[in-house]
């Protein structure tokens, strides 16, 4: 029972990710927002690791262990934050979010191509549902019109959704210890980060409000939420987890309205349901073998 009250916790601290990220870029641009909340979160980490004495376990990987780990470091704590922000800061925070959700499709068509998984009719009617889903979000629903509302957010958000899947797939492969390797994500995106702000030579100090997003953002959405995450696994049934994730975005459309005033569209809330159906109906398949990766 108590796996269920963390999968909550980690479905209600997601959701507040689009109202966090527009309320810190307001003054910050995307590389600076994940400089600050990258050094709450490897922070955060770095406690989990002290209080759960998992220090030990360092001496059970190998160099190339690392390596990889740093590579999907590279690839789901740095680059896939960096497009999000961006996507966040150009575009509306329902459109992007709700885009960004298309990744476990896409990890689905990445499954078929490396991991050659088998392909059902019910995973090709998934993924054609789940894209008629996005295509309506980011039309506002004038498919006819084709009238995008911004084109260059919703192409990051996709992207951003692509990185992740890639990400995800990576983390199919290997079974390393998730306590250790969330740090050493964390740990190389920081160093990515920080020579990055160096390049680009500028650093903004954020305001009282907006440290408490990046707080809230690098310590519980970031961090704290990992450790929920971590428990949550522990629920045997891999599809109750798996489609329970896909509550977040409902969710978020609700702190979308109440934190940042947004009008919620109909058909944001028509795709949303075209998306989930499309997941829904992927992870029905009993020969589908597609996890999620933290």
């Amino acid at each position: 029972m108590i796996s269920y009250i963390y999968l909550a916790l980690c479905v209600v601290l997601w959701a507040f990710i689009p109202v966090a990220s527009k309320k810190i870029l307001k003054e910050l641009d995307n590389i600076q927002m994940l400089f600050y909340s990258t050094i709450f979160s490897f922070i955060t980490m770095l406690f989990v690791l002290f209080i759960k004495n998992k220090l030990k376990v360092f001496k059970m990987y190998s160099t190339k262990d690392y390596i990889i780990m740093a590579f999907m470091g590279f690839l789901g704590a740095y680059i896939y934050y960096i497009i999000l922000y961006k996507a966040f800061s150009l575009t509306t925070a329902q459109e992007a979010y709700l885009i960004i959700y298309i990744w476990p499709i896409l990890l689905l068509l990445l499954s078929f191509i490396f991991l050659k998984e088998q392909i059902t009719w019910r995973k090709v009617v998934a993924v054609i549902i789940s894209f008629l889903g996005i295509f309506i979000i980011i039309t506002k629903g004038k498919v006819h019109s084709f009238s995008f509302t911004n084109i260059k957010g919703n192409l990051l958000a996709l992207i951003g959704a692509f990185v992740w899947a890639s990400f995800s797939l990576t983390g199919k492969k290997y079974n390393f210890d998730r306590t250790v390797s969330v740090f050493i994500f964390f740990l190389t995106a920081l160093i990515l980060v920080f020579f990055t702000i160096i390049f680009k030579g500028s650093l903004k100090t954020p305001s009282f409000k907006v440290l408490f997003w990046l707080l809230f953002n690098g310590i519980m959405i970031n961090g704290i939420s990992y450790i929920f995450w971590l428990k949550a696994l522990e629920i045997k049934n891999t599809a109750i987890i798996s489609t329970s994730i896909y509550l977040t975005p409902f969710i978020s459309l609700i702190y979308i309205k109440l934190f940042l005033n947004e009008k919620i569209m109909l058909s944001s809330l028509l795709g949303l349901l075209m998306i989930t159906a499309g997941v829904v109906l992927q992870f029905l398949d009993k020969k589908s073998k597609v996890k999620i990766a933290c």
